[in-house]
């Protein structure tokens, strides 16, 4: 296949949200990759922190998982965005955040919403193109 003819492909966490609700965790397109919105459960478990920052830590730890199997790292992210239903747990999760992306900083976004599940407190949806991260 040439690249323009790349496959698109999904990849599934094991969530019980995506076989329950209809999507996958990420998807595959050429060069692209478009992570769902993904919270702080830890999948295997099925469990969920109740601090925000633990919360956020397990996100990224979910979104990296998506990444790597898609073939790239969070040095190719290029998007990000920041669903919190309180505004006042996003600044404990800055120095996570940057941890993260302080070196990478794509563009992002930050919006208050009410989650689909209320031990949500923090949702992260990242857009990523594999081999960006060589040129950052």
């Amino acid at each position: 296949m040439t690249k323009q003819q790349v496959a698109r492909r999904a990849i599934l966490s094991g969530s019980t949200f995506e076989e329950q609700i209809g999507y996958a965790r990420a998807v595959v397109d050429g060069d692209w990759v478009h992570v769902s919105g993904t919270t702080g459960f830890d999948y295997t478990t099925m469990t969920i922190s109740e601090d925000v920052v633990e919360q956020a830590e397990q996100c990224l730890r979910n979104v990296g998982a998506a990444l790597e199997e898609a073939g790239c790292s969070f040095a190719d992210v290029l998007r990000v965005r920041y669903l919190l239903p309180a505004r006042e747990d996003f600044e404990p999760c800055w120095p996570v955040l940057r941890r993260y992306f302080g070196e990478v900083r794509p563009a992002a976004t930050m919006m208050m919403c009410e989650l689909v599940d209320p031990r949500m407190k923090i949702e992260i949806e990242v857009y990523a193109r594999r081999g960006s991260g060589s040129r950052v």
